[in-house]
């Protein structure tokens, strides 16, 4: 909010001001700054009248009084400065309705006597100030209603936009359209849960037969489903429409959704897409095989991700030793990043796995490879005599685990990692 308002004000310079020559002059041996300058909104100049000196003094008291906490007196210059939508010239701007909506509302989140009548006022004034902000002023006071908990009031913002019609339709309008109606089915979803926990608290719940929630399921369908058809991340929306056709038991819709929002190539790369896939499929017990595939989709997007360790113990249980060997890969590059260097059950996974590979005549040859461009970095990542001392101390369990692993995957180095202590002559 800071910046916007110097961006609006603007860095104000008195160019015939020639009674600091020496600083001048010792300024012009400085390099000329490659950061890109702000493009002032509004700035004093030498042909300013006084109707643009008074909104922009305006805009400096709002600033100041902002900086210093005086809702009141900002709340009080606030009332004046929406004149400057009065200016043919500059009034009309997108910047300066944004400007004056996003004070309002700061002003109005922290003014202790502000009430949920001001910013109504305030969002419907912004609407009707241009065409173009209608629709997401539309739900940005949608937004705040739900934050108080007026979601009916919520829904009928986004019920009223998403009828809204100015001329002829653009690409873009049509866009913001699309997403207004999300947004509203998302708000039915949320009236849905709300009916939910009401009948679910009855003597007899009977959710079969409640036509109300029948109708809010149906009216929130219609766009959630749509939403497939525009490649994006939506997250919340697909989250929302599964649940509810999984309350309905409709399974073979609820996957399809979740097939196509993970492997749709037109979507861009989600990882939230699959751990939604998987733990729907593992929610309705389905086979290890087509577990498996998720993750190994998973694994190459977040090699770090915690589902990590439950696709290493799915590969542990196969019986291929292929994948004994895929499992070693997929905790190894979990243990690469730092986030699982203290993690006991990712170094108890891998203690599992190599003891496992050891039954095979090659297992040496398999760490080996394995390890093979990690021999530079792992040492000082996870075996160092501070780490010996520091896992010491704090999880003596999870040191063992680590002193017995060292030799086996740094055969060839000389680590200072050892279950029984280090000697103060021995730290690094």
């Amino acid at each position: 909010m800071m910046d916007d308002l110097d961006r609006e004000l603007g860095p104000r310079v008195d160019l015939e001001d020639d009674s600091n020559s020496s600083d001048t002059n010792s300024a012009k041996g400085h390099k000329k700054s490659k950061l890109p300058l702000a493009n002032p909104m509004c700035e004093e100049t030498p042909d300013e009248s006084g109707f643009h000196q008074s909104t922009r003094i305006c805009l400096e008291q709002i600033r100041e009084a902002m900086l210093h906490h005086r809702w009141q007196e900002a709340a009080e210059y606030m009332a004046c400065y929406p004149q400057m939508l009065e200016d043919p010239n500059q009034g009309s701007r997108p910047q300066y309705k944004e400007l004056i909506m996003r004070l309002s509302t700061e002003i109005l989140h922290h003014h202790p006597n502000s009430k949920l009548e001001d910013y109504n006022n305030i969002y419907e004034r912004m609407k009707h100030s241009g065409f173009k902000h209608y629709l997401m002023v539309s739900l940005e006071h949608s937004f705040h209603l739900l934050l108080h908990g007026h979601i009916e009031d919520a829904k009928h913002q986004l019920s009223v936009a998403e009828s809204w019609r100015y001329g002829k339709e653009s690409a873009t309008q049509c866009q913001k359209t699309k997403l207004i109606q999300a947004y509203r089915s998302l708000l039915d979803y949320i009236i849905w849960c709300d009916k939910k926990f009401t009948l679910s608290k009855t003597d007899h719940p009977d959710f079969s037969d409640n036509q109300e929630m029948r109708n809010y399921f149906r009216q929130a369908s219609v766009n959630l489903k749509e939403i497939l058809k525009n490649p994006g991340v939506w997250d919340p929306f697909i989250l929302s429409y599964v649940e509810m056709l999984e309350f309905y038991e409709d399974h073979r819709e609820a996957l399809n959704v979740l097939n196509d929002y993970a492997y749709d190539n037109s979507f861009p790369p989600n990882p939230n897409a699959h751990v939604y896939l998987y733990q729907y499929l593992k929610r309705h017990d389905t086979s290890q095989r087509k577990l498996m595939k998720v993750l190994k989709i998973l694994h190459v997007l977040v090699p770090s991700h915690e589902l990590m360790l439950e696709y290493s113990f799915l590969l542990l249980q196969s019986e291929k030793t292929s994948d004994h060997q895929k499992a070693l890969g997929v905790v190894l590059e979990m243990l690469d990043f730092a986030c699982w260097r203290s993690n006991m059950d990712a170094w108890k996974r891998l203690k599992a796995i190599i003891q496992k590979l050891q039954l095979q005549e090659d297992w040496k040859t398999v760490v080996h490879e394995k390890m093979a461009g990690r021999t530079d970095f792992w040492p000082a990542l996870h075996f160092t005599s501070f780490h010996a001392i520091k896992d010491s101390e704090e999880n003596p369990e999870l040191m063992e685990v680590k002193a017995s692993l060292a030799k086996v995957l740094c055969p060839d180095l000389i680590l200072k990692y050892t279950a029984g202590g280090v000697t103060s002559a021995e730290r690094t």
